[in-house]
């Protein structure tokens, strides 16, 4: 089971409520570190399967969480982050994205309801999907409109893989747009075609969809 979390908060209330949380939970909290060059020298070292990681750390307070993560990921691709951040930073989340590798999230701290919601986050991004705050899509997607290939899709499939880029299921997006499973699976089906993602593990080719779909926003 992954289980092994890092946490890189600098805010010690937060950092202190998360390790708890995670804990409670049936995670083993490797390390939980205050700054950046922590951070990277933690990712590097104990390679943990997934990493909550806020953006803005010290020293500057700027972007060192993020650039952390992405020196982090050149060095072992595909390794999970989950940024849970106070702000929707549109290129940031963009260069996690942009490797196409997955097993990344971002959260924004005021839009997480509850733990359940937040630790399934955290267990899909260490599973190697996506965990996308609807805000953070509506922000990278807001100027995507005519891009190709994306602009193939019906406004019915885009909005069946912006349900996918949350990271919730066929039987979800069912219940939130009010369709059958059967015509969810036909909208996933068309979009892998559309998105000339060949045949392959099913959970391996919705990720490729979202982040196609995330991705397009840097050709908008």
């Amino acid at each position: 089971m992954l289980n092994r979390v890092l946490i890189a908060e600098d805010l010690y209330l937060l950092r202190d409520g998360l390790v708890h949380l995670l804990q409670a939970h049936g995670f083993t909290v490797v390390a939980a570190v205050e700054s950046g060059p922590e951070l990277l020298k933690a990712l590097i070292e104990l390679k943990p399967d997934v990493s909550i990681v806020d953006v803005r750390l010290p020293p500057t307070f700027t972007d060192e969480g993020l650039q952390a993560s992405l020196e982090a990921r050149r060095q072992i691709p595909g390794l999970p982050i989950l940024i849970l951040s106070q702000h929707v930073e549109q290129l940031y989340a963009q260069e996690l994205l942009a490797d196409g590798t997955g097993a990344i999230g971002y959260l924004l701290k005021d839009r997480v309801f509850n733990s359940d919601q937040f630790v399934d986050a955290v267990r899909r991004v260490a599973a190697g999907g996506t965990a996308m705050d609807p805000e953070v899509i509506a922000k990278l997607l807001a100027s995507n409109v005519r891009h190709e290939p994306l602009g193939r899709l019906t406004p019915r499939e885009r909005e069946v893989l912006e349900a996918m880029a949350e990271g919730r299921s066929n039987a979800a997006i069912s219940q939130r747009l009010f369709l059958s499973e059967s015509a969810v699976a036909k909208h996933t089906a068309s979009i892998f075609a559309k998105l000339d993602l060949s045949p392959s593990d099913d959970d391996n080719r919705r990720v490729l969809a979202v982040l196609a779909y995330l991705n397009a926003a840097k050709g908008g």
